[in-house]
């Protein structure tokens, strides 16, 4: 049975419930990307695996080789044990919950009224 599509609703499900809003990136050139979040005003790209070929994903290795992009890192989410290559790391698919976007800092915010007449 191929678990691809399961895994990647449970993902899905995981990064909503976080507070993220999670974009599936496709283009002709590229390639499709499962998940895309925003992390600390960064890109992360997000690619969900569900076989033993977990290494192989062609898409991903494009965008982060897109100079244009200035993707600094990349997850996949799989049956292996978190292991980091370059600039991808592998983790295992139940580790989705340990994703939280980063909180805002309280700050005081000071309105300038000086202008208005």
């Amino acid at each position: 049975m191929n678990y691809g599509a399961i895994y990647e609703n449970v993902v899905a499900q995981e990064l909503l419930n976080h507070g993220y809003d999670p974009y599936y990136y496709n283009s002709k050139r590229m390639g499709e990307l499962d998940f895309v979040i925003s992390d600390s005003s960064k890109v992360l790209p997000i690619e969900v695996k569900s076989g033993k070929d977990y290494e192989r994903h062609n898409a991903l290795s494009n965008v982060l080789e897109c100079q244009d992009f200035d993707i600094s890192k990349a997850l996949v989410l799989c049956n292996a044990n978190i292991e980091r290559k370059g600039k991808i790391t592998y983790a295992p698919v139940y580790m989705t919950m340990c994703l939280h976007p980063p909180k805002a800092e309280n700050g005081i915010f000071k309105i300038d009224l000086t202008g208005m007449q």
